[in-house]
């Protein structure tokens, strides 16, 4: 039999209400996706594809109007809060920037212990013991739990955004733009890490990025979102290196690389593209790419 998948998304579509008179904006259209336990599904796309908005629907942060969202076989397009919350177990996400994502007045230890202590209930001995162990998962010494954010490295802090993911033993993990705003040796260490933890920890990942060459390193299936709809999907091999739709060709082709050589080719395949009229990705910036 099939596996089942663990996050399934069918013919979800959300509008954002238009300003004044303004009719609404479709943001996603009829997307269908699902990520299988254990699995890496990289989604791509440029800003304003849609892909940030697909992880907010998935995270109840921004209403369904059409489609259905299932987590585990469980119904969650429209989950209330409580719902959530008990969901939140199984369910986490790591952001692009890790400076934004602490609050420089708490230590690593009490903003990583946040989420088992409202999850979970656990008394304090087994919080500092299971952040001391999460923190020792991702690399770093578990004394760092008594430091402060504005002691760490970029890189560290986004090791200590996965800790604290992890802290409730989540099934899945959404990771919007995680490692867009690190260095690119910084990146391929986090990505080893990741790659890591799914190993140990049997997690699955939808791995959301504009960066067909991280997803290539991460994932095992692609999912290419244009202007809110599906343009391509397959696995990593196939849709990185031998993509059919030219826009996924385009976003490839955009990608930056040390070879000299490379780069000419691409070069030549985006003046080839855009003689042919296919779409030219967007420049990006990282105020736009991840959730707030």
């Amino acid at each position: 039999m099939p596996e089942t998948p663990l996050l399934d998304l069918s013919d979800v579509s959300v509008r954002y209400p238009g300003r004044r008179r303004l009719r609404s904006t479709p943001a996603l259209s009829e997307v269908s996706l699902d990520v299988l336990p254990g699995e890496t599904v990289g989604l791509v796309g440029e800003s304003g594809s849609g892909k940030t908005t697909l992880g907010k629907a998935v995270l109840g942060l921004v209403p369904v109007g059409q489609g259905s969202i299932r987590l585990d076989g469980r119904d969650i397009t429209a989950a209330s809060g409580r719902k959530r919350r008990e969901l939140s177990r199984l369910i986490q996400v790591v952001f692009q920037n890790p400076y934004l994502s602490f609050n420089p007045g708490r230590t690593i230890g009490q903003t990583v212990a946040e989420t088992v202590t409202v999850l979970r209930g656990m008394k304090a001995p087994q919080v500092r013991a299971r952040v001391a162990e999460m923190l020792e998962a991702v690399g770093l010494d578990g004394t760092a739990a008594a430091r402060y954010p504005a002691q760490f490295s970029g890189g560290q802090l986004q090791r200590i955004a996965i800790a604290r993911a992890l802290m409730p033993a989540p099934r899945l993990l959404i990771c919007d733009e995680a490692v867009s705003a690190l260095d690119l040796s910084v990146q391929a260490q986090v990505l080893n890490l990741l790659a890591d933890l799914r190993e140990r920890h049997g997690l699955a990942y939808l791995f959301i990025t504009h960066d067909l060459a991280v997803v290539r390193h991460i994932a095992d299936r692609v999912v290419v979102l244009r202007q809110g709809r599906v343009v391509e999907s397959g696995t990593a091999a196939q849709v990185c290196e031998a993509p059919r739709h030219p826009y996924t060709q385009a976003l490839l082709a955009a990608a930056p690389v040390a070879d000299p050589a490379e780069q000419a080719r691409r070069r030549e395949i985006r003046r080839r593209l855009r003689a042919g009229g296919a779409p030219a990705p967007t420049p990006e910036t990282h105020a736009e790419r991840a959730m707030p």
